[in-house]
């Protein structure tokens, strides 16, 4: 049921619930909070929505949509205090989501990131099954897990990685989706959501066929030549080629250990 849910909200299905009315402009918080793996970061994107029973359109140039960490490199807070009702232009808004770009470096260079992303939806009503809970410190929690998918780039095949962040239950078990969580206005104010992402242990090859797994690593398979940028292995196991670390090292041949044992055969 939770993944319906997350289709539905992720692709603009689940129309807002009429029936309840923002309380004459008051403006009450709750804090948004990330608990990350290290060089990790969020970037969160606020949307609001006309309250229900208001009548006012907005406009595309309305400051409707608030970031927090935008400067993530030189200025990210974990903490986020986030307003759920405010007021524009006389129009009375409520909350209706939360959008998370998640970003983790993995080299000095400025364009060695990943990114991948998470939402939380806000509703007037949800059934008791979707909507999230919290504990009597008034401290929710969702989950979510980030794996490195890495390959190669450019005539020197440099390692480049992807990021892909996956939605988690309570204990790690992989679901379905990204990283998701769902409330009703009524829960948030005063309290603390918190998004809880593990990194996995081990790497792997962003497309099938073009790495083979060896004692020790990966080994690039060489293809039609260091010209061929997909480079399918196509069965050969035994031309491969090397690569360039992001570090700077660039004889590798086995990933992500950059070490060659010579008794070693794929």
């Amino acid at each position: 049921m939770k993944r319906i849910l997350q289709n539905l909200i992720l692709s603009g299905g689940l129309a807002l619930t009429v029936g309840c009315s923002a309380t004459g402009g008051k403006s009450d918080t709750f804090t948004f909070t990330a608990d990350l793996p290290p060089n990790f970061a969020y970037v969160a994107t606020v949307t609001y929505v006309p309250a229900s029973g208001q009548t006012c359109s907005l406009g595309k140039r309305d400051n409707l949509k608030p970031q927090f960490n935008r400067e993530w490199r030189t200025e990210y807070k974990p903490n986020a205090e986030i307003e759920i009702r405010r007021t524009s232009k006389g129009c009375e808004l409520v909350l209706h989501s939360v959008d998370l770009d998640v970003y983790a470096k993995y080299g000095k260079d400025r364009g060695d990131f990943g990114s991948d992303f998470g939402k939380v939806a806000v509703r007037y009503e949800l059934d008791a099954h979707d909507k999230g809970t919290f504990n009597a410190a008034g401290e929710s929690e969702f989950y979510g897990q980030c794996q490195w998918l890495f390959r190669t780039s450019g005539g020197l095949r440099r390692i480049v990685k992807i990021l892909d962040c996956k939605d988690t239950d309570a204990q790690g078990r992989l679901t379905r989706g990204h990283p998701f969580a769902a409330y009703t206005l009524d829960q948030l104010p005063g309290k603390t959501v918190r998004l809880k992402i593990k990194l996995a242990d081990e790497e792997e090859p962003y497309m099938g066929d073009t790495w083979v797994k060896v004692p020790g690593g990966w080994k690039r398979c060489m293809g039609k030549g260091f010209e061929d940028q997909h480079a399918f292995c196509y069965g050969n196991h035994t031309d491969f080629s090397t690569f360039r670390m992001p570090d700077g090292r660039d004889t590798c041949t086995i990933y992500p250990g950059c070490t060659e044992n010579k008794d070693v055969t794929p």
